[in-house]
């Protein structure tokens, strides 16, 4: 019996646009372990963004299916939870407020108002955001709103964290917080995560295997690389740990060598 948590099978997806077909992916088969932290990793145009919207059910795929606990994910729902890149906040709902709408719509029905709002401040504390909570999201900074976005993620108790790009749009310092941040929820909460990525230093950092997918179109997983670095991480030791650097020159030398040639995923 296959136990895995979270399993593509076959996936396969083809936009038209009149008479014209273009495969976006192709046979892409992943297992992904409850609590594991992947990062899909390729260069633009690779279908990365495409394979999440297809786990958090924004896209139905054209072949194959997406299994979560065995079930077919087929549309969206609080199991799976999705921070992009633009933090999506309601510009009108102040930092409580923003947490507290999705709250109510996954706990209306079984927790109390009170626990409601303990619900809220406990995901607020976890990133750091609780004394902000009155604030609305034109009064805080890129990375405050970003974390809001992912307390409201959080709050959801999702069975899988989707992240596309969470950091991409933040300067360095705030990136390397948030990194950090995140490094620490998913060590308290053993969440399953998938997150996107362009940065090579950061799939490497926070995750326990990086999927290199190939050039689209009909790009497909090329390589998974495993990371074996004990957590705690901590990324001042890992500037000079052999085995980070031996990882970090691994995606590189896929991404720069070996993106375009399909090899065996391990």
């Amino acid at each position: 019996m296959d136990n895995s948590y979270l399993k593509f099978e076959q996936i396969g997806m083809s936009f038209r646009r009149g008479q014209m077909a273009t495969e976006v992916l192709r046979d892409v088969n992943l297992t992904i372990g409850q609590g594991e932290f992947v990062s899909l990793i390729g260069h633009s145009g690779c279908g990365k963004s495409t394979l999440l919207n297809i786990l958090g059910g924004l896209l139905t795929s054209t072949t194959g299916e997406v299994f979560l606990e065995g079930k077919v994910v087929d549309e969206p729902g609080p199991d799976r939870a999705i921070v992009f890149q633009n933090h999506s906040l309601l510009p009108w709902l102040t930092v409580y407020g923003n947490v507290a709408i999705a709250v109510d719509k996954v706990f209306g029905s079984s927790k109390t108002k009170a626990e409601r709002h303990d619900w809220v401040m406990h995901n607020l504390e976890l990133v750091q955001m609780a004394q902000a909570k009155d604030k609305r999201p034109h009064e805080v900074s890129g990375g405050m709103k970003q974390r809001v976005g992912i307390a409201r993620a959080l709050a959801m108790q999702p069975k899988v964290l989707l992240m596309d790009e969470p950091f991409g749009a933040l300067d360095a310092l705030t990136r390397a917080h948030l990194q950090d941040s995140v490094m620490e929820i998913h060590a308290r909460l053993g969440n399953t995560v998938m997150m996107i990525t362009h940065d090579v230093d950061e799939a490497v950092l926070l995750s326990d295997r990086v999927v290199m997918m190939t050039n689209g179109p009909s790009a497909t997983i090329g390589e998974i690389l495993k990371v074996p670095l004990a957590r705690p991480r901590r990324r001042l030791e890992l500037a000079t740990d052999a085995e980070y650097a031996r990882c970090r020159a691994a995606v590189l030398e896929f991404l720069y060598a070996r993106h375009r040639v399909p090899a065996r995923a391990a």
